[in-house]
């Protein structure tokens, strides 16, 4: 006998159609659960379009600097012409973009699938233009020659990224936490370089104190009173007010927007195809190894924000991403990539922790990059108003690192000591730029101190092997060794011909 169909209050049968808001809601929820019906983890949550688009302009208006910054500085030193000069920022855009799609998204073995903007690494600036003077009269030939050594330091930081990966082992919380401070701590002095106009040598101008102060406490403002999803985009809409504050005084150039083409492709090898010479192929190796070891402290970083901490697998993915995309840059005129800290620490104050967002940050680095009249519309935000949100974007990151020492046992000497020494170390660049520069330390170290953040990380990766690793060794050994010699001890007492009786066991 068959039951009665069930009504609803409605009166509709159960098996009968639903409504079609129904379909639409319960799409919303899948979106939102993983394949087994479990709920995704906040990296793998695709947001709606909006939601979308807005992280993603926060991103790119974070980033945008630093991925144009390397291509005008050497483009300068080589000498290129405006035209040129554009086509090469352009091409950096492209490029960056492409490596972001391929870090966030992935593809087989290849990226970390983590909300990773990746960009033109700022380390290699100096090698680069190293390059350049080595090429004497024919400085614009040294491109070829970098784009060479970027494609072989590329492929073989590929092949490298399986055993790179490993070293994630020593890095426990006291060398990530240090290193995630050093990032913040590194970071500020650009910010501090934006409000001055990129002229650190010289005064700051009134104007731009009162431009980044403006937006500062624009942003602060923001994110005190807003709520939901528009306390999330406070970055963005501080950037946006402090750019329209900055047009009666003057401080925006609209003169790149009007002078932009439409459209742009960047055309492969513009500028010759690649040379290899060894000794650039040897200085693009050593700039590869600071890159990758740069991303893994990124990427342990942005684990510990986002609440999925990166293992030795998500490492890898992550460095292959990184190599991939800097042995392919040079075909359309890119040089090496790595990941970029400044976005870290947009996730961390927005705790917009999906992947999504910032590949949507990547497609508009590749439409930007195809078009010059776009792009010129993110440069028209003058560095003042950037330093401004910045003092926010990279404290909060060095915050998150004394976060995660605050639990990595620092009342022990040991921690405590390795902390200390791997801030110390690092800050040196920061202070002075100038520090190793009349030292006699070969080209590939030099790399390496240059930067804080490489510094302070290799400092603390040691200091954690000598005092944590090796001393626990020696620690064990001794304590085992104690505890046999007295066992032995015991054993030759209670064998020395005493005639007293055991004392039998209480229960």
């Amino acid at each position: 006998m068959t039951s009665a169909p069930r009504f609803s209050k409605r009166g509709s049968a159960a098996g009968q159609s639903e409504s079609p808001k129904r379909p639409r809601a319960r799409e919303r929820a899948r979106r939102w659960r993983g394949a087994g019906g479990e709920a995704a983890h906040p990296v793998d949550r695709m947001l709606p379009p909006g939601r979308l688009l807005a992280g993603g302009l926060q991103h790119v208006a974070a980033s945008y600097a630093g991925v144009v910054a390397p291509p005008l500085v050497l483009g300068a030193a080589v000498g290129l012409s405006a035209r040129d000069l554009t086509f090469l920022v352009g091409a950096a855009l492209f490029t960056a973009g492409i490596a972001t799609l391929l870090q966030t998204l992935g593809c087989w073995r290849v990226g970390a699938r983590m909300p990773f903007v990746n960009g033109v690494s700022f380390a290699g600036v100096a090698p680069m233009i190293a390059i350049v003077d080595a090429q004497g009269g024919g400085r614009i030939n040294a491109l070829p020659v970098i784009f060479g050594g970027v494609i072989v330091a590329g492929a073989l930081g590929f092949l490298l990224a399986p055993y790179f990966c490993r070293l994630v082992r020593f890095f426990p919380p006291v060398v990530s936490g240090t290193v995630i401070t050093l990032i913040g701590i590194t970071l500020l002095p650009v910010s501090f370089g934006w409000i001055q106009g990129g002229r650190p040598e010289r005064p700051t101008p009134l104007s731009n104190l009162a431009l980044a102060a403006a937006t500062l406490v624009i942003v602060l403002v923001l994110r005190r009173v807003l709520r939901g999803f528009l306390q999330q985009i406070a970055i963005l809409l501080g950037l946006v007010a402090g750019t329209v504050i900055a047009i009666p005084v003057g401080a925006v150039d609209f003169t790149a927007t009007r002078q932009a083409a439409l459209v742009g492709f960047p055309t492969p090898f513009h500028f010759g195809g690649p040379e290899f010479q060894l000794p650039a192929i040897i200085s693009m190796c050593v700039l590869m190894l600071v890159c990758m070891t740069e991303s893994t402290a990124d990427m342990l970083a942005l684990g510990v924000i986002v609440g999925r901490p990166a293992d030795e697998r998500t490492i890898a993915a992550g460095l292959r991403a990184d190599t991939l995309s800097s042995a392919v840059s040079p075909f359309f005129n890119g040089f090496a990539n790595s990941a970029f800290a400044q976005n870290i620490g947009l996730v961390a104050i927005t705790r917009v922790r999906s992947r999504f967002v910032v590949a949507a940050c990547g497609v508009m680095f590749v439409v930007l990059g195809l078009s010059p009249v776009f792009a010129s519309l993110i440069a028209v935000v003058p560095q003042p108003v950037l330093g401004g949100a910045g003092i926010v974007l990279f404290g909060t990151v060095a915050a998150s690192g004394v976060n995660v020492l605050l639990g990595a046992g620092l009342d022990k000497p040991d921690n405590l000591l390795i902390a200390a020494t791997s801030l110390g170390m690092g800050m040196i660049p920061v202070i002075s730029r100038t520090f190793y520069g009349d030292a006699a330390i070969p080209d590939g170290l030099r790399i390496i101190l240059d930067s804080g953040v490489s510094a302070g990380c290799l400092t603390a990766v040691i200091l954690n092997l000598a005092f944590n690793h090796l001393g626990r060794r020696r620690r064990g050994a001794a304590e085992t060794g104690a505890v046999e010699r007295g066992a032995a001890e015991s054993e030759s007492g209670s064998g020395s011909g005493s005639e007293e009786p055991p004392i039998p066991a209480t229960h």
